[in-house]
């Protein structure tokens, strides 16, 4: 039978388990590594910055000790700064593209730096922004994440009236309920929204879903403009059949829990665990799995390597964490006892000569008795049919933009995980809610 239990762990595991999985730099550890920078003119880091923070600028003010001109780079380009810091994939963006690198050396601690900038402010207290000269023009967002977050950020500095809309008790998005907790230890990210907030002109109404507490049709009719920034609600099934079994848990839900809990001991956790998923929510619930006491916890995933959406560091990191990995195979049925799952038969997996994945034929069971579904989520759109019709239009099951943001409804747009096209990454969703700002912001400035 399942061994389904908490409390698994010795006092005060817990606490060092998730901990802060990389320490920050101290002030002379920052001055040496901000000296490592060689202060590229066409510096290809910003290029691969979605928010094009001015790296090398950021990095000079460090070297000489101004780590609040550091901050002030780095928040006027991405008002999420810190905790970004944390959670972007800086292997594949900023630091991928360091110089340092295609000489064969470490790139320069691009992630490490800004968070030391950013932290160092929100230590000081030091409020940076203010809110601009009011327009008279109202705009509601409709969620509380990064992408609404880095919207409603930038619309009050430059004047505007904001309603923020967030079905949760808190906002934040995923920075608050669905990162790794040993990747934003503390409360950083809600002193992230504190400081945000904080700028003035934004009023936050959490409880209030879009579709049941508040419709589209009437936030259009009572503000100037409306930005949409819902991320995915809806979690991408099996593709078998599951029926009411139970040990059967979705990765982000469960990781929201795990967030929110004030006594970590009384998560329910198995002993042997495996994890359907490739991505980084998938890394994030094995590891944190493993760290509340399984004892083995697999990921299954139906590619490679090669194609896994969670990047190198991440895998390796997860391996590091005693997580196993194995590519080519998918979950092909559940296998139960009294209603509870004891084991998944799983079907190896290649493609076939037209590159299509296709089973093999050969099959292997895992032992388990919690399986966590993270093979990505969907974007529930009943909130945007009025009169039996869809009245956005959609790209891939996703909100259909162009490149300032605006969807096919007038007055209307969107950013973050809901739009089609995206990168599906914090750093990239405040970088849609700040150019949505920009482009809302002319817009309502034509019209006046």
């Amino acid at each position: 039978m399942a061994d389904i239990r908490n409390n698994r762990l010795a006092s005060g595991e817990y606490a060092r388990n998730f901990a802060d999985a990389h320490p920050p730099l101290t002030p002379a550890q920052a001055l040496v590594e901000s000296d490592r920078c060689y202060f590229c003119y066409d510096a290809p880091c910003v290029t691969a910055c979605p928010t094009a923070i001015d790296i090398p600028s950021f990095i000079r003010k460090i070297a000489t000790g101004d780590p609040k001109g550091a901050a002030k780079d780095i928040l006027t380009q991405n008002i999420m700064g810190a905790v970004c810091a944390r959670v972007c994939p800086t292997e594949v963006l900023c630091e991928g593209a360091c110089v340092r690198t295609a000489q064969e050396e470490r790139p320069v601690r691009i992630g490490a730096l800004q968070r030391y900038a950013t932290d160092w402010l929100f230590d000081a207290s030091v409020q940076l922004f203010k809110a601009g000269a009011p327009s008279g023009k109202k705009v509601a967002v409709v969620g509380g994440g990064p992408a609404g977050l880095s919207c409603a950020h930038r619309l009050a500095v430059l004047g505007h009236t904001v309603t923020v809309y967030e079905a949760r008790a808190k906002v934040g998005g995923l920075n608050e309920y669905g990162v790794a907790a040993y990747k934003v230890a503390g409360d950083i990210a809600q002193r992230e929204v504190d400081y945000l907030l904080a700028v003035g002109n934004i009023q936050v109404r959490t409880g209030q879903s879009l579709g049941r507490d508040i419709a589209l049709a009437q936030l259009r009719r009572d503000y100037d403009a409306v930005f949409l920034g819902t991320g995915l609600g809806g979690v991408n099934d099996l593709g078998i059949k599951e029926g009411a079994v139970s040990g059967i848990f979705d990765a982000i839900g469960y990781i929201e829990t795990l967030r929110q809990a004030r006594d970590l001991a009384a998560l329910p956790v198995g002993r042997h665990v495996v994890v359907i998923g490739g991505g980084m929510t998938a890394i994030d619930i094995a590891c944190q799995t493993r760290r509340l006491g399984a004892e083995e916890v697999t990921i299954v995933y139906r590619r490679g390597e090669e194609h896994m959406s969670a990047s190198e560091k991440e895998q390796d990191w997860a391996q590091t964490n005693g997580v196993r990995i194995k590519h080519w195979s998918r979950p092909l049925r559940l296998i139960t006892e009294k209603s509870a799952v004891t084991a998944v038969e799983f079907e190896y997996t290649s493609l076939d000569a037209g590159g299509k994945l296709a089973g093999t034929g050969e099959r292997y069971t895992l032992v388990a008795d919690m399986v966590f579904k993270a093979i990505g989520q969907t974007l529930v759109a009943d909130p945007f049919v009025e009169g039996g019709r869809q009245v956005l239009e959609m790209q891939d099951g996703r909100i259909k933009v162009d490149d300032a943001r605006n969807s096919s409804l007038a007055g209307v747009w969107a950013g973050g995980d809901c739009v089609a096209g995206g990168q599906d990454l914090t750093v990239a969703a405040v970088e849609d809610g700040k150019q949505a700002a920009l482009s809302i912001d002319a817009w309502l400035r034509a019209i006046k």
